[in-house]
Parts: C-alpha cells; sequence; structure tokens
C-alpha cells in the first residue's frame, strides 16, 4: 500500500504511515466512516424505494393528461372529480379520449393478517388506459365481482399468489360481497398498503356503495399523436368551467406527487433529515480523527514550517490521511449497506436495493465530506508560528 500512495502522491505516503502509526485508532476511524455510510445508505434506500412506491400506480395507466381535485396531492388521496368536466374536455379538437378511474382502499381478511389493498376501478371497455403489461389481463374484469391482483402484495406468501389464475381463482369478501381473483400481475407494496387491486368501474362502485359514477377520483385523457400534452393542458384549464380544478400532464403529476411525497409528507422529510446527519455524523468523525492526528504531530509539523516546507505541503499530508478514510470506510460501508438494504426488502417487501447511483452519490459525499474536514482540521497548523510550537 506504501508504495502504491508513494507512486501516486510521488513522495512518502506521510499521511498513510501517521494513520497506520496506531492501528487502533485508525480501525475505529475506518468503522466510523463506514457507520455514517451506512447510516446515509439506508436513509438514501428508503428514500429511494418512497420514489419507486410512489410512482408505481402510475405505471398501471396509460395517459398524457390527468384532471384532479384541488386537494389530490397524490394518486391515492384528495376529492372527487365531477365526470361533466370529462366530456367538457373531449371539446377540446385534441384531446382523442377519456376515462374516469377510482381509487379506494379495500381490506382482505387472513388468518394471520389482514391485507390492505390499494384498489383501482377501471373501465375494461377502454384498454388503451391501460399499461401494456396489464392489458392482456383486462377480459377477466368484464366478469362481476372480479379483479386482479398485485402478486408482490406484502404478507401474500408467493406460491399462494401463483396458483392465483382463471383456471383457479380465490375469493374473499369485501362490504358484505365476494371478490374473485382471476390474476395477477406485478405491483409492489407501497407505505401506504400492502399492494394493489385492479377491477372494473362496476365492480369498484359494487363494493362502495357510497361512491357515485359520476364522481370519480381522477379524469385520465390521451391526446393526438404529436399534440403536447403541456400545451393541451394549459388550454383545458381554461376551457373547463371549474377552475380550481388540477389539469396536469400526466408527467407533471407524477413529479408534484413526487415532491409532495419527499418535501411534504413527515416520512419524505425525517428520510432527508437522516441523509443530512449522517453526512454531519461523518464529518464530525473524520474531522476529531484528523483533528486528533495534527495535534499529535503538531511538533513534526512545525519542524517542517520551519524548514519551509510550504502550506500546501501539510495540506495534502491532511487531505491524503481524508482520502484514505474515505476509501476504506466506503468500502465497508456499502457492504453493510447492501447487506441491510436486502434484509429491509426481505422483511417488508418494499423496493430496496442498492443502487449505482447511491453508491456513486455516498463515494462522492464521503471524499467532499472528509476532504472538508480535512481542511478544517489544518485551520490549527495554518494560524501557528513555528518557534511557538515547541
Amino acid at each position: 500500500m506504501s508504495r502504491l500512495l508513494q507512486w501516486l502522491f510521488g513522495r512518502l505516503p506521510i499521511g498513510w504511515l501517521q494513520l497506520t502509526h496506531s492501528r487502533t485508532r485508525f480501525a475505529a476511524a475506518i468503522a466510523g466512516v463506514a457507520f455514517a455510510n451506512v447510516l446515509v445508505f439506508v436513509q438514501l434506500g428508503i428514500m429511494n424505494s418512497m420514489a419507486i412506491a410512489t410512482l408505481k400506480p402510475y405505471d398501471f395507466f396509460n395517459a398524457d393528461i390527468m384532471i384532479s381535485a384541488s386537494d389530490a396531492n397524490s394518486m391515492t388521496e384528495g376529492g372527487n372529480v365531477a365526470r361533466q368536466w370529462l366530456f367538457q374536455a373531449q371539446a377540446d379538437p385534441e384531446v382523442t379520449l377519456g376515462t374516469g378511474i377510482f381509487v379506494g382502499n379495500t381490506n382482505w381478511p387472513r388468518p394471520t393478517k389482514t391485507l390492505g389493498l390499494t384498489s383501482f376501478g377501471i373501465d375494461p371497455t377502454l384498454p388503451d388506459f391501460l399499461s401494456p403489461v396489464l392489458k392482456p389481463k383486462l377480459a377477466t374484469l368484464q366478469l362481476n365481482d372480479s379483479a386482479i391482483l398485485d402478486m408482490a402484495t406484502r404478507g401474500l406468501p408467493p406460491e399462494e399468489a401463483a396458483a392465483i389464475r382463471p383456471q383457479t381463482p380465490a375469493s374473499f369478501e369485501v362490504s358484505g360481497k365476494t371478490v374473485t381473483l382471476y390474476d395477477t400481475f406485478q405491483g409492489g407494496g407501497g407505505f401506504g398498503g400492502d399492494g394493489y387491486m385492479i377491477m372494473s368501474d362496476q365492480t369498484f362502485l359494487s363494493l362502495f356503495p357510497a361512491r357515485s359514477s359520476a364522481a370519480p377520483d381522477h379524469i385520465l385523457l390521451q391526446v393526438k399523436p404529436g399534440a403536447d400534452p403541456e400545451v393541451v393542458s394549459v388550454r383545458l384549464r381554461d376551457l373547463i368551467s371549474d377552475k380550481s380544478l388540477r389539469i396536469r400532464s400526466y408527467d407533471q403529476a407524477k413529479a408534484d406527487d413526487l415532491s409532495y411525497q419527499q418535501t411534504k409528507r413527515p416520512t419524505g422529510i425525517i428520510f432527508g433529515f437522516g441523509v443530512i446527519i449522517g453526512v454531519l455524523v461523518g464529518i464530525v468523525i473524520v474531522y476529531q480523527v484528523l483533528s486528533t492526528d495534527v495535534a499529535d504531530h503538531l511538533s513534526e509539523y512545525a519542524t517542517f514550517k520551519a524548514m519551509g516546507y510550504p502550506q500546501k505541503f501539510f495540506l495534502g499530508i491532511v487531505f491524503e490521511e481524508a482520502l484514505i478514510l474515505a476509501v476504506f470506510g466506503f468500502v465497508p460501508g456499502v457492504i453493510v449497506g447492501t447487506g441491510l438494504l436486502v434484509g429491509m426488502k426481505k422483511a417488508t417487501n418494499l423496493p430496496l436495493a442498492m443502487t449505482w447511483d447511491m453508491a456513486a452519490i455516498v463515494l462522492i459525499g464521503t471524499l467532499v465530506a472528509c476532504s472538508l474536514s480535512g481542511a478544517i482540521a489544518t485551520r490549527r497548523l495554518a494560524a501557528a508560528d513555528p518557534a511557538d510550537l515547541f
């Protein structure tokens, strides 16, 4: 290692030799940086999974514009929208098709746990509004009180989910009615429910008798090929009489939902603070190690300073130590962080995973934080007079 660092820096690796002089302290410093890395990895992993889970239901549908109530901050929240605005929107020459979707929560009581399912009611006669994955499964929704289930529903054994097929359906009671599951699709549990279920709008209304077919949760629109959904959305805001409605492109609705979850909801704010705290912990740990190292070798540094070595020479040594701690702390941090995310995914069925982007961000952040700590640690040395150091 010394030869490699000597080749890289073009001089004796003083920083490496000072760090390894006390192996116990060196190991403790690496453990501290690794701990901060693990903390950030877990928080980033949860934030990333929250983003994936937030956008997942949007992947079920194929739309260009979404009309929602003024308080609809997400796909699964907010009031209803009068269906009459769908007909008014279709007066626009570039709107080709529209439909309403219903959203509600249903419970599947099971012997060990009641599964909470975010349920969507759609018009089965309009397959173009469904994703290519869901479109082939639409035929079964034409049957009364039928539905298709998210195969990744949290708490549902995979073998039981795999057994749900048109030849071997599964049934359960909801609001005194029997819902029959004929097929499954790939969804994934989120933070608001254990999984998803899709049914026809008629089945949905039979399960939620208080709901009206004239008031879906959202209205989805498709526009002519080549038409800009943003431009059409602006036009629809002038066309539709109810000015309180949120009329946005489908992509903008997804972006708004994600921003709301990350910056307005308590979970997103807490996880964001977790990342900041992890960074601060790393900076403090590395600063303490480097500051102590500078104090322990102050007389040696003073000797060099009296001999005429410039300030950048000392900065080079401290930055060398900071970079060594960053790299050596990152490696165990990414290994432990990956293991924790894998374990948490198995326990919660949330889309938790280590990604290359996360690893790159944390590595760069660790290098920056360690360099910052090193720069702070050299302030005392920069202001010192060699005559005062002996």
